[in-house]
């Protein structure tokens, strides 16, 4: 899970998930000049795939470590050599800490941060190893060239991380987009790296 743009305080509950989606592909690199309603656009798409996708068993191996906090990372995926997720459980702990101090636990019951962790990982795997992730650049429709009939798709960066977060939300039940506690996070890393620079 990577963070997603940060809007200040109370604002987070206010932005809608979808805009979280949307700054996430802003912040992308190759996006910095896009046009903001084809980035909407993609975003759009992007969670309604990763909402659509058939819940699946979570087969990787789960390695937990406690350096994610220093990394920004929660959970990550690897394929090689093994398909591996690394759960960060120092990062886990504090989105658990800061769910209960937000008020949050409607929309995140207990466990379902892990659960949303690995489902979220689970999409990582299936767009590198299955048929989805063709699937998933025709939804978006980035056409690169055309010849004739023949369309070749283009990558759209970012929009991988979008579907996941959609898939998470939706196969755990959460009341809200892990995209806006990501940015939650991200708001109180930013606020003590300000305070220790001070």
């Amino acid at each position: 899970m990577s963070p997603a743009g940060r809007p200040a305080g109370p604002a987070l509950e206010a932005t809608a998930d979808l805009d979280f989606a949307v700054r996430l592909l802003a912040a992308t690199p190759t996006h910095e000049s896009r046009d903001p309603q084809l980035l909407r656009q993609w975003a759009r798409c992007a969670d309604g795939f990763g909402a659509s996708l058939p819940r699946v068993e979570f087969t990787s191996t789960v390695v937990e470590r406690a350096d994610g906090l220093q990394q920004g990372l929660l959970a990550r995926y690897r394929s090689r050599p093994t398909p591996t997720v690394e759960l960060f459980t120092d990062t886990l702990a504090a989105a658990e800490e800061l769910v209960d101090r937000r008020g949050w636990r409607h929309w995140y019951p207990p466990g379902s941060l892990r659960a949303a962790a690995l489902a979220h990982e689970t999409v990582h795997e299936r767009l590198h190893h299955g048929p989805e992730r063709l699937a998933l650049k025709r939804e978006l429709g980035h056409v690169l060239l055309r010849c004739g009939r023949l369309r070749w798709y283009g990558h759209v960066a970012g929009a991988e991380e979008v579907a996941a977060h959609a898939y998470a939300r939706t196969v755990c039940g959460l009341g809200r987009s892990p995209l806006l506690l990501t940015a939650a996070l991200a708001e109180v890393f930013t606020q003590k790296d300000t305070h220790r620079e001070k």
